[in-house]
């Protein structure tokens, strides 16, 4: 059984889907699969609009994104790891931790699509952004180049 999914959005999200809505009407879906009204864009399309933009399938994929975004927003340290898989829309594996932490983190998880929005505008405008601590455990290789 599928379970409603509740996410704060950004300023900027706000803005880009008030002007998505101006293109596409008061639809259904935003993004409608092609051809289609009724039903969402899959998965897939976003795919193939990467590999056009020249990502193979083991560089980047649609679901690489959400990946991405956890990894760097627990890597930043300034979110708890719950709010973050709250927001990604993970369920709790451990039965314990199902029964008694059933916590949204609302107001955090706000504050972190905002944060992560303006991060994301830094970095189109060309900044060279690094948030957080991102630090090596001790006694263990790096895997970055350089």
């Amino acid at each position: 059984m599928r379970v409603a999914h509740c996410v704060p959005l950004s300023r900027q999200v706000l803005a880009i889907l008030e002007e998505l809505r101006e293109i596409t009407g008061n639809r259904r879906f935003l993004l409608p699969a092609q051809g289609k009204r009724d039903r969402p864009m899959c998965e897939n399309t976003i795919n193939l609009a990467l590999r056009r933009m020249g990502f193979d399938g083991t560089t980047m994929t649609a679901h690489g994104f959400r990946a991405m975004a956890s990894t760097l927003l627990n890597e930043q340290g300034h979110w708890n790891p719950d709010a973050i898989e709250r927001q990604l829309g993970h369920a709790e594996t451990d039965d314990v931790r199902r029964a008694y932490a059933r916590g949204e983190h609302w107001d955090e998880r706000i504050r972190m699509m905002q944060s992560w929005a303006d991060y994301l505008d830094q970095l189109r405008s060309g900044a060279k952004v690094l948030q957080g601590s991102f630090r090596k455990p001790s006694g263990t290789a790096s895997s970055l180049p350089g």
